[in-house]
């Protein structure tokens, strides 16, 4: 590495997540249908938040910004992996599979730091409820989620900065959907084991840290939830079990993957789709399918937008 970037590939070659051209094109029809739930999905919620005024609250105002992250994450891998179905030749530019690195892990890591804000939130709600709209004021939200993508930025720079400079001359193939770092790694013309622990150093120190943020903020919520009246505590609990749910079908793949690697292809294939396509659009049903007021917001924008038509 200390001659610079001696790269001479181009182009990479992914493997995807199978080579039977009938599975292909079920595996085609299948993320096709998903990927345009998670894209409107997501975007039902930002419209809902965005026009409902019975939603303009700092909880929903986070929630509108995940649902914005949720679509990123999913739209940078999935959108190739879905055209590259009806392809034989799964190739990548070497440009193209830098740039799915960089904002996979810069979305990621965003919003790692954005569902601590969100616990952070519902901390604040229910411990604190009498100085929640003076703490959690619209200037701290947004300030909270400058800071979930200014994290994710620089964790992603900081992958960007090694991945640039590494020397790539001879095998080009990623047995993958996407290009990933730990795999793209492998591929590099130099030993690869002390770049592996640090780049799981480095994404560590973000899933790890998010991660138990999230378990002092919940254990504290649930704490004060058990010392609570049955009415309010039983609101509580179930924001808060969404919320959860969200936490560890996100986090659970995101540490095999990159802090605790398992180095099992076919389980780690699963994995990164399933935090890549399955976590967005999870995320839009337990938010909307569990959440009362998200169901009256829709209720009224079907009968305005109903009436509206009628009366045109």
């Amino acid at each position: 590495m200390d001659g610079g970037n001696q790269s001479v590939v181009s182009e990479f070659i992914l493997c995807g997540l199978s080579h039977s051209q009938s599975i292909q094109v079920l595996l085609f029809l299948m993320f096709l249908i998903l990927y345009l739930l998670i894209v409107s999905g997501n975007i039902v919620i930002m419209l809902l938040i965005t026009t409902d005024r019975h939603l303009h609250s700092p909880m929903y105002f986070l929630l509108a910004n995940l649902s914005f992250v949720d679509m990123w994450l999913s739209s940078v891998t999935t959108p190739k992996m879905i055209s590259d179905f009806l392809r034989e030749n799964k190739t990548i530019s070497f440009s193209g599979c830098i740039s799915q690195v960089f904002f996979a892990h810069c979305i990621a890591a965003g919003e790692m730091v954005l569902l601590v804000v969100m616990a952070y939130d519902r901390y604040v709600a229910i411990c604190k409820p009498l100085h929640y709209f003076t703490i959690m004021n619209l200037k701290r939200c947004t300030g909270l989620v400058l800071i979930s993508w200014s994290t994710g930025f620089v964790h992603a720079m900081s992958h960007l900065v090694v991945i640039v400079e590494l020397p790539f001359c001879g095998p080009k193939e990623i047995d993958s959907f996407f290009c990933d770092m730990p795999l793209v790694i492998k591929l590099a013309c130099t030993d690869s084991h002390d770049l592996d622990i640090l780049m799981n150093a480095d994404c560590g120190l973000v899933a790890v840290t998010c991660f138990i943020l999230l378990l002092i903020s919940y254990t504290y919520i649930l704490i004060t939830v058990r010392q609570s009246s049955k009415a309010g505590a039983s609101k509580a609990l179930s924001t808060c079990t969404a919320h959860i749910t969200v936490v560890m079908i996100f986090f659970v793949p995101c540490i095999f993957i990159y802090v605790w690697p398992l180095n099992i292809i076919w389980l780690d294939k699963f994995l990164a789709v399933f935090y890549s396509v399955f976590t967005p659009l999870l995320n839009p049903a337990i938010y909307t399918l569990r959440n009362k007021e998200m169901k009256n917001a829709m209720k009224r924008f079907v009968s305005n937008y109903l009436g509206s038509k009628g009366n045109s």
